[in-house]
């Protein structure tokens, strides 16, 4: 795993959007297309904005997959992971080849099936993931599921990542956040050729610690990138502050 911790949020976004982006280029040229994972949240905003402002990138020849969606939740809603791709990097790069969001307020079953085709269609090529404050990798809360097959699941939200969602403002209160969501699975991130996971912020210090620092567990889910041989993990100085060994 490569690691780099920069100073604050801000440094480690930018590089981890020039890392994506440098990785996208490359597969667009080693076989003329990419297939690429985006994630969303208040940790993806400085990668997001370095991805979109990238040169040399043929959108065209790129098609996207994101990790998560709330079951019920109108796209019309802030919290709405469709709405935040939309505003935050669809509407602000080149037409891709292909967009595939997740419909939270399709049948849940029938959504995970669908997609699932497809992505089974595009092996993927890049991965941009980040890790909740409760260790999750996407919506695969502790004790996840790391054995489904299955591309994309249907999971019920544990009470501290519900409450991260009202900490970082995209609901008012703990009753606002739906309990159920359509996630990708662990196996299915960890197909991805390359991963690139962000992760800023004091209030993710022990999720990564213990990323990290503990062996790899269902019960710290984002540790199992410690197993993905292409995974660059980007850190700030509060987010690394429990590490025993900073790297840089």
């Amino acid at each position: 795993m490569f690691i780099s911790i920069r100073n604050d949020p801000a440094q480690a976004g930018i590089e981890a959007g020039k890392r994506a982006a440098s990785l996208i280029r490359q597969a667009i040229e080693s076989k003329g297309h990419a297939t690429i994972i985006l994630a969303t949240g208040s940790s993806q905003f400085e990668t997001l904005n370095q991805l979109t402002e990238e040169e040399g990138i043929d959108w065209s020849k790129v098609t996207m997959f994101h990790l998560d969606e709330y079951i019920g939740l109108p796209v019309s809603h802030k919290a709405s992971f469709r709405k935040y791709l939309q505003e935050r990097f669809i509407e602000k790069v080149p037409a891709l080849e292909n967009v595939n969001l997740i419909n939270g307020e399709a049948d849940p079953g029938q959504e995970c099936q669908r997609l699932e085709k497809l992505i089974s269609e595009s092996p993927v090529d890049v991965a941009l993931v980040g890790i909740g404050e409760n260790g999750h990798l996407a919506f695969n809360d502790p004790p996840a599921d790391f054995e489904t097959r299955g591309a994309y699941l249907v999971v019920r939200l544990d009470e501290e990542c519900r409450q991260q969602q009202v900490n970082e403002g995209w609901f008012g209160s703990i009753n606002e956040v739906p309990t159920m969501a359509i996630s990708m699975s662990v196996k299915q991130i960890m197909l991805s050729k390359q991963i690139v996971c962000t992760v800023p912020g004091a209030r993710k210090a022990k999720a990564v610690e213990n990323t990290l620092e503990r062996r790899v567990s269902n019960c710290y889910p984002a540790s199992i990138l410690q197993n993905h041989p292409n995974c660059y993990l980007f850190l700030d100085n509060e987010s690394a502050s429990l590490l025993n060994d900073r790297l840089t």
